[in-house]
């Protein structure tokens, strides 16, 4: 499945995609507030991706994963998800990760807006969510720039590097105002 914005494609992640994802998470900037942490090896990310490919096959989906790539010159600059609950609370979590030499061109928030479309016009959910360390501002800048509405804290609940973080809690419901 793909999806298009203005200026990017999000193609679903395959195993020829392995090394790609595996150099995108092995970027120390793109750790800084990843649970995962950098994989040790391509095995590791073999693990990480599998599921999503997996998933592919299945109706309803539970797990979506796209690589993000530049319309114009088909470089690949990210990566992208959604964990729809496919239950009767009709919600999704998502996520984007967008390479250090792309940050600040209004990409994050690009994909972020199209996530929340595709959930709430094709998966018909009723709440789109995202999770963000509390330290992270410039995530937390993108979800505040698609409409979503901080709505708490869970207190030291991501593992990051050995430490407990603080996590808000972000999302936006079908009927919140929104210009996309």
């Amino acid at each position: 499945m793909k999806r298009s914005t203005t200026r990017l494609l999000l193609e679903e992640i395959t195993k020829n995609d392995l090394q790609l994802v595996h150099e995108l998470h092995s970027i120390p900037e793109l750790d800084e507030f990843n649970t995962l942490g950098i994989p040790k090896d391509l095995e590791e990310t073999k693990k990480v991706i599998q599921s999503g490919i997996d998933d592919q096959s299945k109706n309803p989906r539970s797990e979506f994963a796209w690589k993000i790539s530049l319309k114009e010159s088909g470089k690949v600059i990210g990566l992208a998800g959604m964990f729809p609950s496919n239950d009767r609370f009709r919600l999704a979590e998502i996520y984007y990760k967008i390479h250090p030499d792309f940050w600040g061109q209004g990409f994050a928030t690009e994909v972020a807006r199209e996530l929340v479309r595709f959930g709430f016009d094709e998966l018909k959910l009723h709440k789109v969510e995202a999770g963000v360390a509390s330290e992270n501002s410039r995530s937390i800048r993108v979800l505040e720039k698609i409409g979503m509405t901080k709505e708490g804290l869970r207190r030291k609940i991501l593992p990051i590097r050995g430490e407990w973080k603080d996590n808000y809690h972000f999302a936006i419901v079908e009927d919140d105002t929104r210009d996309y």
